[in-house]
Order: C-alpha cells, then structure tokens, then sequence
C-alpha cells in the first residue's frame, strides 16, 4: 500500500492546487491530511494566495482520495463545508506490521505521547517541522513539515509511505531524507 501524508495547508490555494498533480505523481491509494486545511491561524501570516473557498473546492473535487484529522484550527464550520470527514483527533493504520497513531500534533505529541506499544508510530503535522525521530521503545515519531508555511528552514512537503519506506519530498518530489522501517 502506498500512502501520501500531508500537513498544514492553511487555506493556501497555490499549495492546493499541487495536490492533485502530488496525486498523479505518487499515485498513493490514499492522502492522509494531517489537519489545518482551511484556517491559517492567529499565529500565522497569511499563506501563498490564501483562497480557503478555492481550497474547499479542491479538497471536496478529490474526497474519495483523501483520509483526514482535525487540526487545532479546525472548526465545525469547516465540515459543513467539506464533504468528507475532518473531525477525528486520531486515526489508526497498520503499516507493515506497525501500528501508526496518526494526529495533527496539537493534543498528542512528543511531549504528551498516546499510549504506545513497542514499535508504534506517532504521526503527525502541526508543527511544520520535518521530523524522523527515534523515541521510546523502538517507537518513531514521524513528521511530513507543512505543505504552505514551512518552519525552521524546512522546504514545502509531504512525506509518502510505501513498502516500509518513509520519504519526506518537496512538493515537486524531489526526495529530503527517507527512512525505511
């Protein structure tokens, strides 16, 4: 199963509109967005053309693709207008034998772990960091960055899963760093 992991759009309608061409490069059976779709935050500036509207009828256009958690700047105003579920702090997938926690990074974290077994995965976005971090019992905590407002001098990108292998690329794909697992 090939998976792409996608985090803090922000409402930026140019970063946005790279995801269906994402889509048709890594040809994943899903995209797992990790949150913050639509709001850009009071922290934030503005992203690259920030269009929420124009980001709803992206995101709504690709549905059947997409698998989501809810962000701290998600709102239930926001699933009124997008047709497929963001709401869920947490989801659970099984990559290649692991067990991944998948959150947007706001209530579970590095520094307020889930409860995790031996060899379990803590996905998540929210800090627009690119993270491949060891921790725990033999537990990795993974982090695609931010597709519109990377931080910390990190490129804008998402990170797929395939096979046991974990890559993090720019948005134009080009490969940062991968870890296989």
């Amino acid at each position: 199963m090939k998976l792409v992991f996608a985090s803090d759009l922000h409402g930026s309608a140019h970063y946005a509109r790279m995801l269906p061409g994402i889509d048709e490069r890594e040809k994943p059976e899903r995209i797992v967005l990790l949150g913050d779709l639509l709001y850009h935050g009071p922290r934030n500036d503005l992203p690259r053309d920030y269009a929420p509207k124009e980001v709803i009828g992206i995101l709504n256009g690709m549905k059947r693709r997409l698998l989501c958690v809810r962000g701290n700047c998600e709102a239930e105003v926001d699933q009124m207008v997008l047709d497929f579920p963001v709401m869920a702090d947490c989801m659970a997938l099984f990559l290649g034998g692991r067990m991944a926690f998948v959150t947007h990074g706001h209530l579970y974290n590095m520094d307020n772990p889930p409860p995790l077994c031996a060899g379990d995965l803590l996905i998540h976005g929210h800090t627009h960091v690119q993270a491949f971090t060891h921790f725990g019992e033999d537990n990795w905590y993974l982090n695609p960055g931010s597709l519109s407002m990377p931080k910390e001098g990190n490129a804008h990108s998402y990170m797929t899963y395939e096979d046991g292998l974990f890559a993090i690329k720019t948005v134009e794909g080009e490969l940062i760093r991968k870890l296989c697992l």
